[in-house]
């Protein structure tokens, strides 16, 4: 579906991890003291190919998760930190921080977005972020209201619903057809609100 017309390209792309979502073969907490952890998802779709940012390069604006699973194919750019865990959580279950990059500059930013506990229970997708985090992500692009922003791996719709809050437009491409969806319908019902 690319090239689009937009202003910026902000995803969360499939790494090319193959990442294995049953969520139940963990337990919570330090030492597991926490109980075992019930979710299980649905594999993501694309995620066991390599992913290539290169198709997305030739934007002006581009923020892209996941950088570490392909720093060779980027070029150099700035680097956000979302640290996705309170302190006393590292170390235990996955990675303590997640890791976009930006295009353009040289510098290392940090969000302070934290993680909260019930954004946990209220995932609709695997890899889900929070709406606070994309929107940050969004002003990074330091682009006026009324821009459009690029969503191709649109997940569950949450950078979305930012630009809906930030008064930006968007264009959102998911190729899974549960997950687009719940993007739509989470998308519909925060338009909703929005009309009240």
């Amino acid at each position: 579906m690319l090239p689009l017309e937009a202003d910026a390209v902000v995803t969360d792309p499939p790494y090319g991890m193959d990442w294995n979502t049953d969520h139940s073969r963990f337990t919570q907490g330090q030492n597991g003291t926490g109980g075992k952890h019930t979710r299980v998802d649905k594999r993501i779709e694309g995620d066991a190919e390599d992913f290539d940012p290169t198709h997305l390069l030739k934007y002006e604006r581009v923020i892209i998760w996941g950088m570490q699973h392909f720093p060779n194919r980027l070029q150099r750019g700035s680097v956000l930190v979302w640290v996705k865990k309170y302190p006393d959580a590292y170390g235990t279950f996955l990675s303590d921080a997640d890791l976009a990059w930006m295009k353009g500059g040289c510098g290392v930013y940090v969000s302070k977005v934290m993680h909260p506990a019930k954004h946990q229970s209220e995932k609709c997708h695997p890899t889900q972020k929070p709406v606070p985090l994309m929107a940050w992500c969004i002003e990074k692009t330091k682009l006026p209201k009324g821009s459009t922003i690029l969503v191709p791996y649109m997940g569950s719709g949450t950078t979305g619903l930012a630009a809906i809050r930030l008064g930006m437009n968007f264009i959102g491409i998911e190729r899974d057809a549960a997950h687009y969806k719940t993007s739509c319908d989470r998308i519909a019902h925060e338009l909703d609100g929005a009309l009240l």
